[in-house]
């Protein structure tokens, strides 16, 4: 099962921030990648990283050795960590913060949403999916031409982004 969370808060330490994320993965026996949520555009962009990220273990094709850096990769649409990083993932300070976690012992039940609480409480953020959003920036930002985004209308634009996802596999 693959959950996408929307969260607000405040990361003072990205080191500290990331080694408890990993405590709190291998404790619920999930992965877990966070990302800088204003480089989300939509939750189905996270959904089909991890799709992805998922398939790449399967077939053995996966560039790193954890699926939260595969679904890293997906998500920012590149194959390098460094440029991935630098495009998708989380800042210290005040921030939006998108979760990807994949679950595969457990189907979507009340013990995930009170997992998801536990990793919200853990780390004192509020869930706000409006966050998943995306913006003109986030596009711009994957490298959309304004040509692109006049091929399409606006409601297809989240279609744009998974088609960056779905490149990484054709960049390996």
């Amino acid at each position: 099962m693959i959950h996408v969370v929307g969260a607000r808060g405040t990361i003072s330490d990205i080191d500290e921030f990331l080694q408890k994320l990993s405590q709190f993965a291998t404790k619920e026996q999930i992965s877990i990648q966070a990302l800088n949520a204003d480089a989300v555009y939509g939750a189905q962009h996270l959904i089909s990283a991890a799709e992805h990220a998922l398939r790449s273990f399967a077939q053995g094709t996966n560039a790193t050795n954890t699926l939260p850096l595969e679904i890293m990769l997906y998500a920012a649409g590149e194959r390098q960590i460094q440029k991935a990083i630098k495009k998708m993932g989380v800042k210290t300070g005040r921030q939006a913060i998108a979760f990807v976690i994949v679950d595969q012992k457990r189907k979507k039940d009340e013990k995930s949403e009170f997992m998801i609480k536990r990793l919200l409480t853990l780390f004192d953020m509020t869930s706000d999916e409006s966050v998943l959003g995306g913006n003109p920036i986030t596009l711009k930002n994957f490298g959309i031409t304004q040509k692109e985004l006049r091929t399409v209308p606006k409601e297809k634009y989240g279609d744009l982004i998974l088609e960056k996802v779905a490149m990484v596999d054709v960049q390996k």
